[in-house]
């Protein structure tokens, strides 16, 4: 296992991060238990968690719920400290999380709580802003981004009181470090002229979707990322599944995520299945499983901190973390080069 430092700070995470916000849906208690388990054992020491999870799907009835499983096996095992913990506060618009309101002190302040009860511990590593409040092209809004409503004043108000409030918690040793999620290179670059200016918590990571399919990060985010020292995590290094060939010829085996979500929540189209056959035909020219090859493409980008993955089996996980022995050769990185450009965005 790899591990790099996070972003500026001193921590150190292995290259591979476990994502857990099937558990509670998809995986049982029992499940998540056994994941954190086999992923500890293979020297993966960075979870990533929300308040809002499970996801697939997210509802009322559930949330708050995988980070309740992180907290039993917490405290079943006794291995808080051989873990840095990353979890989330959610952004506007989740009716059954603080009646959906927007990221403020007082949200903060009551969702910290309630996730190191969940969590069963007293501090988090990295706290996370899950999507901003002014908005996001994520989450396969870029087609229609707009950002002319918003108000450059009052979103950097809104950033400094944000600040503030994070800066108490770090202050009362809830929280070590602080992270972004969902962000744009002007949003990013705002929290850290701040940051720098009021001498307040200076953000480490971006938690943005990065993958084979989709790589907005590639241009002005990269160099933000290399300048200013925060790194990429990875969500859907896979795209969803995608990337696996599993959904090669219109398959869609039992238990998958495109049985619950038709279109993978818009990144299901023609040109994206076309596309990812044809990295799965890389992976295959070059003797490489398509999962691996995947994750390690973002694993050897230089801005990258670490992947975010999820499996719902212990079969699953082993393969993606053993992408961290993995290597792409020039050769292979050459042919992924070409089909970029055939399939620059297919969602």
């Amino acid at each position: 296992m790899k591990y790099n430092k996070l972003g500026s700070s001193d921590i150190e995470v292995s290259d591979i991060c476990l994502g857990t916000m099937t558990w509670g849906t998809q995986n049982t208690e029992a499940e998540g238990h056994a994941q954190m388990d086999y992923a500890l054992e293979q020297g993966v020491n960075f979870f990533d968690v929300a308040e809002m999870y499970p996801a697939n799907p997210i509802s009322a009835e559930t949330q708050g719920r995988t980070e309740e499983i992180i907290g039993t096996w917490f405290k079943a095992s006794g291995n808080r400290d051989k873990v840095v913990l990353a979890t989330k506060v959610t952004g506007e618009g989740i009716d059954w999380i603080q009646d959906g309101a927007p990221i403020s002190a007082q949200k903060i302040n009551t969702s910290i709580e309630g996730s190191l009860k969940r969590l069963q511990t007293d501090y988090i590593d990295l706290y996370q802003l899950h999507w901003p409040n002014r908005g996001s092209y994520q989450f396969r809004q870029s087609w229609k981004f707009d950002p002319t409503s918003q108000n450059r004043e009052e979103t950097r108000a809104d950033i400094y009181e944000t600040l503030v409030a994070l800066k108490a918690l770090v202050d009362a040793g809830k929280i070590r470090q602080i992270g972004l999620s969902n962000e744009s290179c002007w949003g990013t670059s705002q929290f850290l002229q701040i940051a720098e200016a009021n001498n307040l918590p200076r953000v480490v990571s971006i938690q943005n979707e990065y993958s084979l399919l989709y790589r907005t990060h590639d241009l002005d985010l990269a160099e933000l990322s290399h300048n200013e020292n925060v790194g990429l995590l990875p969500f859907s290094p896979l795209a969803c599944g995608l990337l696996t060939g599993k959904y090669h010829g219109g398959e869609k085996p039992p238990g998958s995520r495109m049985t619950i979500s038709a279109d993978l929540n818009g990144r299901a189209n023609e040109i994206s299945l076309a596309a990812a056959d044809a990295y799965v035909a890389i992976a295959e020219k070059h003797n490489l499983d398509p999962s691996q090859m995947a994750i390690t493409f973002c694993n050897q980008r230089p801005f990258v901190t670490s992947s975010i993955i999820g499996a719902t089996s212990l079969e699953q996980l082993a393969v993606n973390i053993g992408a961290s022995d993995v290597t792409l050769s020039d050769e292979a990185l050459e042919d992924i080069l070409e089909a970029y450009r055939q399939y620059p965005m297919p969602f």
